[in-house]
């Protein structure tokens, strides 16, 4: 399960947070990249969907942590809007968090791996996944987002799906706005202005704020506007939750698939969000 993640990941067919468990979205995710091998869409590990698989490289790799992975600065992100407005940047709260990241993999998955030895020391080599450094998938003609399907794909000139990520899209509060919208334009590593008007949930002492940039800011480190006010496709500082909980109506994706698509779509290309 654990090769079949990263090599999915390599292809553009995200399985999400890579945890070597598998569940639903890796399923969803199997099942993307056999419709594009023009296989049957099982979901299911066959022989013919691993020797596609397989074209893609190797699934882990070597890396020997240097003094700018572990130099930081590192400091706990606090939960509450007005005390991270406070601050100056939304850094990684840890090495482990960052590696995390870096590697497209849960910080657990990546001690299991290397067990024994510390994820926060230069000089250290890891086992790690294949998937720093990736190309960026193809220029779009088209972005869906499915909910059905719980995400992000990009559609080609023929109407084909060549990569997809899984996306946590909407909540009975905040449902996804059905309909056929454009992106706006893309800001990488954003900052938010947060305001509590529009969180049905916001504790009432909350007063609107600009909440800084980095990889725990609330929207990540890609925003994809779209021509629905208020809406976009977005970044988060927690990639085990996509897929798998609600949103406030805006469009989740990990960081790395946000970064992904952040360079895959420009101003005005359509973009379809369907049920």
């Amino acid at each position: 399960m654990l090769h079949a993640q990263i090599l999915l990941e390599r292809a553009h067919f995200s399985p999400g947070e890579i945890d070597g468990q598998g569940g639903s979205n890796t399923r969803r995710a199997i099942a993307a990249f056999q419709r594009f091998q023009g296989l049957t869409a099982s979901g299911e590990l066959d022989e013919a969907t691993w020797a596609a698989l397989e074209t893609q490289g190797a699934a882990l790799v070597d890396y020997t942590l240097t003094a700018q992975d572990v130099a930081g600065p590192f400091a706990a992100v606090p939960k509450d809007m007005m005390d991270k407005a406070k601050l100056t940047t939304l850094g990684y709260a840890s090495a482990a968090e960052a590696l995390g990241e870096r590697f497209r993999a849960s910080p657990a998955l990546l001690q299991r791996l290397n067990p024994g030895k510390p994820l926060d020391v230069a000089g250290t080599t890891l086992t790690v996944p294949n998937v720093a450094d990736l190309a960026p998938p193809a220029k779009a003609a088209k972005v869906l987002v499915d909910n059905s399907d719980a995400s992000v794909a990009l559609v080609d000139a023929q109407g084909r799906v060549y990569a997809r990520y899984p996306a946590s899209t909407g909540s009975s509060h905040d449902p996804l706005p059905v309909g056929e919208w454009k992106i706006n334009g893309v800001t990488v590593d954003p900052t938010f202005q947060y305001n509590p008007e529009l969180f049905w949930d916001a504790d009432p002492a909350h007063a609107k704020a600009k909440i800084p940039a980095g990889p725990n800011n609330p929207v990540g480190v890609a925003w994809v506007d779209l021509s629905k006010p208020h809406y976009g496709i977005h970044g988060t500082p927690e990639p085990a939750t996509i897929g798998k909980t609600q949103s406030h109506g805006c469009i989740r994706l990990t960081n790395w698939s946000a970064r992904e698509l952040a360079k895959a779509v420009s101003a005005g290309l359509p973009a379809l969000l369907q049920e």
